[in-house]
Parts: structure tokens; sequence; C-alpha cells
């Protein structure tokens, strides 16, 4: 391969890498703006979820939450460091 046909590869790549990332911004403005919108009924549902592991499996529900209290940790953890 020469230099020019390169260049012209290099090219289209990056015209089809900006069409992907226009694609791509679209895609995620329409679901923030969809959360945005119907934050109370997806929190609700989120708690009703929950409610309902809560009553079926409670011991499900006490790993959930070790896990998330562990995530919690570590990335408090990893702030301080970066920090000092």
């Amino acid at each position: 391969m020469n230099n020019e046909e390169l260049i012209k590869e290099n090219l289209l790549l990056r015209e089809e890498n900006e069409k992907l990332k226009k694609q791509l911004e679209n895609y995620n403005n329409s679901r923030k703006s969809y959360y945005e919108k119907n934050k109370d009924i997806v929190n609700q549902k989120a708690k009703e979820r929950l409610k309902k592991l809560a009553e079926e499996n409670p011991e499900k529900l006490k790993e959930i939450n070790k896990k998330a209290y562990l995530k919690r940790k570590e990335k408090l953890e990893k702030e301080k460091l970066e920090n000092i």
C-alpha cells in the first residue's frame, strides 16, 4: 500500500467514526430524556421490586446491599488515594 491509499482509508475511517459518534450521541440523549421525564415512575418501580424481593428472598436482598456497600467503600478509598 502506498501513502495515498492509506490517507484515503484514514479519511474514510474518520468519517465513519464521526457518523457513529453522532448516532451514539442521539441514542444516549433519547435515553437520558426518557429517564428525566419518567424519573418518579422509574424510582417507584425500583422500590416496588426491592419490596417484592425483601418479601420473597431476604437473603438475596442482604447480599445485594452488602455488594453495594463494598462498592461504595471501595470507591471512597479510591478517591482518598487520588486526593493524596
